[in-house]
């Protein structure tokens, strides 16, 4: 008789590689890009006040920062896999309870789908640092950058024209993609992540391993990059649609101008070259540098609202240049037996942005015009590009430049990463 062969791939999963995460984060830019002009825009309809919005930001981010610290200890209990897919459903959720009237449902939803984003966030970079090798973190975070282009220059704009034309559109076509990354996780069969031997005592509660974190000062210096960049891009978000609400500008201005300042993502791969020739700290130093320094220049008084917005999308194209580099400092420094733990502590960048912006945002409108907060972003930008003065000039120089005559022709994703190669 003749012998049934099961498919290789049904009988073992492939190895995932550096494509395979970067069409999943390709497709979660889709879920947030369409979304992330329209909910200041939403917000601010529904409450009519920047203070008031701060405010529920604030608290949103306090909540979502909680999440994401108990993930660690959560997936103690409960396998990664599902915290993944109840990630996802939450983003479903979120997308489609904003589309109920009234402001109780918009909060509603922003708070499900950040609480998405942080649970999600945390999951796919521990499988990352499970199955993408340190000498191709570099790679992969141009890759992923490089896949998110569309859904980021895209979505934007076209998720405020479809919000005018249509309000439930821009969520509908959210929550969509949302459930896409729920079949493209499932399709690289990711399962729990590569097993770690860990120390023989568990942290007893969510935070216990905080303390290792504090005791290893590049993770901390790594993760003040991640938390001021991300507060600068909620600078820009957040604050400049109603910035151009406020100065009798159009709606879809904000919208539009992150639309144009994200087709940088498009030049990822350059960036990565401008990285590899100098080195990560003059990239790093060279984005903090110059974002701050047009973004305090847009919130200088002149009188011109379309020179501030000017301003923050030329700042804009440097923040991008720090979402290439900006992430090396901690990931470079990661632990493969704090793989999970740490991946919380990065992700919580992204909370504890959402918390010091509108707060900071919040002090600031209680006794400056919303163009102070550009102010004050561009203050803090300028500050951590002198901290990033005390990286080694060398960081990460060796590692990139194993892959660099391969970064180019290999931004397909056509390389495939072995799960042994993680270190």
């Amino acid at each position: 008789m003749h012998e049934r062969r099961i498919p290789e791939w049904l009988r073992h999963a492939p190895a995932p590689s550096v494509r395979g995460f970067a069409v999943l984060a390709g497709a979660e830019a889709i879920a947030r890009g369409i979304l992330i002009s329209v909910f200041p825009l939403a917000m601010y309809r529904a409450l009519q006040d920047a203070s008031v919005v701060s405010e529920v930001y604030f608290f949103v981010g306090v909540a979502s920062l909680l999440i994401g610290l108990s993930i660690p200890y959560l997936i103690r209990f409960v396998p990664r896999l599902w915290i993944y897919l109840v990630g996802t459903m939450m983003f479903v959720a979120g997308a489609l309870t904003t589309i109920l009237e009234g402001a109780g449902a918009t909060i509603v939803g922003l708070s499900l789908t950040t609480f998405a984003t942080v649970t999600t966030f945390v999951c796919l970079n521990a499988y990352v640092l499970d199955y993408v090798s340190k000498t191709n973190l570099g790679k992969y975070e141009t890759s992923r950058l490089f896949y998110s282009a569309l859904g980021w220059t895209v979505g934007p704009a076209l998720g405020v024209f479809l919000y005018d034309w249509w309000q439930p559109a821009p969520f509908l076509i959210a929550a969509v993609a949302a459930f896409a990354m729920l079949v493209i996780f499932l399709v690289m069969r990711l399962g729990n992540g590569r097993l770690i031997v860990r120390r023989h005592t568990a942290p007893s509660n969510p935070f216990a391993y905080l303390p290792r974190f504090f005791q290893q000062p590049r993770l901390i210096t790594g993760w003040i990059f991640a938390v001021i960049r991300s507060c600068g891009w909620w600078v820009y978000v957040i604050y400049l649609p109603i910035y151009a609400v406020q100065n009798g500008l159009s709606e879809q201005l904000g919208g539009m101008a992150l639309s144009i300042s994200n087709g940088a993502l498009f030049l990822t791969p350059l960036m990565f070259r401008f990285m590899q020739r100098h080195s990560v700290r003059t990239a790093v130093r060279t984005g903090f540098l110059m974002s701050g320094l047009v973004f305090a220049l847009a919130g200088m008084p002149h009188g011109f609202p379309l020179f501030a917005v000017a301003c923050l999308m030329s700042g804009s194209f440097f923040l991008i240049l720090l979402d290439v580099c900006g992430g090396l400092p901690f990931l470079l420094a990661v632990k493969p037996s704090e793989r999970t733990e740490m991946s919380a502590i990065y992700s919580s960048f992204r909370d504890v942005s959402g918390i010091v912006t509108p707060a900071a945002a919040w002090l600031v409108l209680l006794a400056a015009p919303i163009s102070g907060v550009f102010v004050a972003g561009g203050v803090a930008l300028i500050s951590t590009w002198a901290l990033a003065n005390k990286l080694h000039p060398r960081i990460g120089q060796a590692r990139i430049a194993i892959e660099s005559p391969t970064v180019i022709a290999n931004e397909s994703g056509s390389q495939i990463i072995t799960p042994g190669a993680a270190t």
